[in-house]
């Protein structure tokens, strides 16, 4: 079994980012943090809000297009009534992309305001962008910029330095290395996390996290997971992960002799076609409640 210990994944050059985010917080004027839109809350590090104080900030919900667009819209009116704008954006279909910007400058409107006052109008907008391995960073960076400025991999850990990268209008971006933290106290994140691809595939039981994600899956999308592998409700009602992932791949006739699935091929393919899209628009994760009284209530504690 996989337990909250078992996922970590925590190298040296993100250790390395932390102190290169906290160095470089005075020399940007907001910091946009990208997440993943199928895990909005499991794809945000902790240490960031740490680490930004009253930084102005603005939240990317990225990979929309493949996420469930109902719970997106809640993410964002959830992140709204705590006072902190998100746009959904997708760097492939260039969904939301054209929102950065002006979302950006509607955030720091105060702050522009007062550098007009002072004839500094013309100065650079410069935003930094921070996330976790693997949300579309450098995918980001590349659609903003019009080139391919950052380097791109579907694989977690590529980013090693922080780049300056502009975009014209007089915006500047400073992409940071994506960066987990140190510890998962939720085996559920860690997990989560796997599912997505931000933690890297060699140093996790691939078996049992396509059982746990199946189980997810059958519970709050059957009809996604019976449409992709030609599935009945009957078969995957009751089922438990084990019994979901032989099905699935003696579906697609992953077998070896005998009659035995492999259900390691299984677990691969499975993972591999739910982080291409292929499986449809899925959300593993639903705001949390927040009523006015919360808001209110948070406020209170916060002074």
């Amino acid at each position: 079994m996989i337990d909250a210990q078992s996922i970590q994944w925590f190298p040296g050059h993100m250790a390395k980012t932390r102190r290169l985010m906290a160095a470089n917080l005075k020399m940007v004027d907001i910091v946009v943090e990208i997440t993943d839109a199928r895990i909005p809350q499991s794809s945000r590090n902790p240490e960031i809000d740490r680490m930004l104080g009253q930084k102005p900030r603005l939240i990317l919900l990225n990979k929309c297009d493949v996420a469930d667009p109902n719970l997106t819209a809640r993410w964002c009116e959830y992140y709204r009534s705590k006072g902190i704008l998100a746009i959904p954006t997708d760097c492939k279909s260039g969904r939301g992309l054209n929102e950065i910007i002006p979302g950006a400058r509607q955030v720091l409107d105060e702050v522009m305001k007062r550098r007009e006052a002072k004839g500094l109008s013309q100065k650079l907008l410069r935003m930094m962008i921070v996330g976790i391995p693997n949300v579309g960073k450098s995918s980001l960076i590349n659609k903003l910029a019009g080139s391919k400025r950052a380097k791109v991999e579907d694989r977690p850990g590529v980013t090693r330095g922080k780049q300056w990268v502009s975009i014209g209008g007089g915006v500047e971006l400073l992409d940071m290395p994506g960066v987990l933290w140190p510890k998962f106290d939720d085996k559920e994140v860690g997990e989560k996390l796997a599912y997505i691809g931000s933690i890297k595939d060699e140093i996790l039981d691939i078996e049992h996290l396509a059982m746990r994600f199946l189980q997810t899956v059958a519970e709050n999308y059957p009809k996604l997971l019976c449409a992709r592998y030609n599935l009945t409700p009957e078969e995957i009602e009751g089922k438990d992960g084990f019994d979901l992932l032989e099905l699935v791949g003696r579906k697609r006739g992953m077998l070896q002799s005998g009659g035995v699935v492999n259900t390691e091929r299984a677990a691969i393919m499975l993972l591999d076609e739910f982080r291409g899209g292929k499986l449809g628009r899925i959300t593993l994760e639903k705001p949390p409640k927040f009523t006015p009284a919360a808001r209110e209530q948070e406020q209170d504690d916060a002074e």
